[in-house]
C-alpha cells in the first residue's frame, strides 16, 4: 500500500515549522479534550509534504492510533471526484455542460417548481427551462436535501424517504425516480443551494459511459493516479485501516456511530458522498487538480477544463451568500464562489478566514477537508471521523493557522 511521507523540509518549501506546530498543537487539544478521537494533516508546497502529523486514535475504544495509511470516509468530498469524471467525459464528446438533463435522464423532463401548499395540496408550476448538465455541476439545479429545514420542498423530500439522500434500499437508478418526482425548490440557474445533484450527475456518468459508477472511477481515475486504496467499500484486508465514526454529542464530546456500509459492494453508488480513501488517495487527487489535470506523465483532463472547473460559475460574480438559498446565508460563505464541484475563493477581503484569491476545495460531513491555493502553489488536507452538531467548527482557525505558515 502506498503511504504519504515528509519529502522536504517546512523551511526549503518556504513554511515556519514553528506556525505548522501551532497547526497541530491546535487540534491536539480536541483530541485531548475528548472532541476529536485523532487527525491526520498534511501541507504540501509544489507537490512535495512538508508537512505531515498524525495524531491520536482511528478507534478510542481499541486503542488503535492514527497512522498515515488510515482509510476515512470523505462523504461529500467525493463530489469533486464525480465532477473530474463528468468533465472527461465533456472532453470526450459525449457530454456537454449544456446538455439538458432529460437528454440522459428521460425521467428529469418537463421540471416543476414548488408554489405553496405540503402534502397532497402541493402546488407547482412548470419551470422556466430545463435542468442542464452545469445546473447539477454547480448545484443550481433546484434540487435540495431532505435534512434541510429551511424550505417546504425540505419537507416533501423527507416524506418521500429522502432523510439521507436515498430511499432505504435503493439503487442509484431508482433514486432518480424519487428525485425527479418531487418539485424544484426554485427555476434551475437562479440560485445556488448544496443538494443532491452530484448523485444525479452520478447517474448521468453511468448512463453516458455505459459503466457503473464504482467501475468508471476506478478504471479511469484512481487507477492511472494511484489512488490505490479509494472506492466505494472496503476489502477485509483494509478493514482493519478504517477510522471508526464518531458523533458528536450534546456536550461536546463523541462517542461511536453507524458508518457508511463499507463492507462489500454498496447498492447505492453516491456520487455525492459514497467513497473511502487515505490521505494518499486524497494527496495523489489534489495533485492532479494542482497541475492542471496531469500527474506523473497521466492527464485525465486539458488545463483549461481544471481552469473552468475551478473558477467561479455563480452569476454576475456572486458568491455563496448573496445567491445561495436561505440556508446558505452564513458568514463563512461571505467570499466564497462555486466553480464545477468545488467551492472558489473570489475575495479573500470578505472570508472568514485568511485564503487565497482562487483558492478552490471541499469538505465532508465527518470533518474532512481538502483545499488547493494556487497563489501559493500549496495543497492541504485534514482528516477526521466526526460527524458535528454545530460546536466543532475548526476549519476557519485551520485556514488562518495554514497562512500564517506560509513565509513566501
Amino acid at each position: 500500500m502506498a503511504q504519504p511521507r515528509r519529502e522536504v523540509d517546512p523551511s526549503e518549501a518556504g513554511l515556519d515549522a514553528k506556525a505548522l506546530d501551532r497547526l497541530d498543537q491546535y487540534v491536539a487539544r480536541f483530541v485531548d479534550e475528548g472532541r476529536l478521537p485523532g487527525f491526520l494533516v498534511s501541507v504540501a508546497r509544489g507537490g512535495r509534504i512538508a508537512h505531515l502529523t498524525a495524531h491520536g486514535r482511528r478507534d478510542v475504544a481499541a486503542g488503535l492510533p492514527v497512522e498515515t495509511d488510515t482509510l476515512w470516509r470523505i462523504y461529500s468530498m467525493t463530489k469533486p471526484v464525480t465532477t473530474v469524471a463528468a468533465l472527461m467525459l465533456v472532453e470526450e464528446g459525449r457530454l456537454s455542460l449544456d446538455d439538458p438533463l432529460e437528454m440522459h435522464l428521460p425521467v428529469f423532463a418537463n421540471p416543476r417548481v414548488y408554489v405553496g401548499g405540503s402534502g397532497d395540496e402541493v402546488r407547482t408550476r412548470p419551470a422556466s427551462g430545463p435542468i442542464l448538465i452545469r445546473h447539477l455541476l454547480t448545484h443550481t439545479a433546484g434540487l435540495t436535501f431532505g435534512f434541510y429545514y429551511s424550505h417546504p420542498v425540505d419537507a416533501l423530500y423527507r416524506a418521500a424517504g429522502l432523510e439521507s439522500s436515498v430511499p432505504p434500499g435503493a439503487d442509484l437508478a431508482e433514486t432518480m425516480d424519487v428525485y425527479a418526482s418531487l418539485p424544484l425548490q426554485f427555476d434551475p440557474g437562479t440560485q445556488w443551494n448544496y443538494s443532491v445533484a452530484s448523485n444525479v450527475l452520478g447517474r448521468v456518468v453511468e448512463v453516458v459511459s455505459g459503466q457503473p459508477l464504482d467501475a468508471f472511477f476506478a478504471e479511469r481515475i484512481f487507477r492511472p493516479l494511484g489512488m490505490t486504496d479509494a472506492g466505494f467499500c472496503v476489502t477485509d484486508e483494509q478493514a482493519g485501516r478504517l477510522a471508526e465514526l464518531y458523533g458528536e454529542t450534546d456536550d461536546g464530546g463523541i462517542e461511536p456511530i453507524p458508518g457508511l456500509p463499507l463492507r462489500g459492494r454498496p447498492r447505492f453508488l453516491s456520487g455525492s458522498g459514497g467513497l473511502v480513501a487515505t490521505a494518499h488517495d486524497v494527496h495523489r487527487f489534489m495533485e492532479l487538480l494542482r497541475r492542471r489535470g496531469e500527474l506523473d506523465g497521466t492527464r485525465l483532463l486539458a488545463p483549461g477544463t481544471v481552469d473552468l472547473m475551478t473558477r467561479n460559475h455563480l452569476p454576475g460574480g456572486a458568491d455563496l451568500r448573496s445567491f445561495g438559498s436561505p440556508a446558505h446565508d452564513d458568514p463563512g460563505n461571505d467570499g466564497v464562489g462555486f466553480g464545477l464541484g468545488v467551492s472558489v475563493v473570489i475575495d479573500p477581503e470578505r472570508t472568514q478566514a485568511p485564503s487565497g484569491l482562487g483558492m478552490y476545495g471541499w469538505s465532508g460531513v465527518a470533518t474532512t477537508t481538502f483545499w488547493v491555493d494556487p497563489s501559493r502553489d500549496l495543497t492541504f488536507q485534514f482528516m477526521t471521523q466526526v460527524r458535528p452538531k454545530s460546536s466543532l467548527k475548526i476549519f476557519p482557525e485551520l485556514k488562518r493557522l495554514v497562512h500564517e505558515a506560509v513565509l513566501d
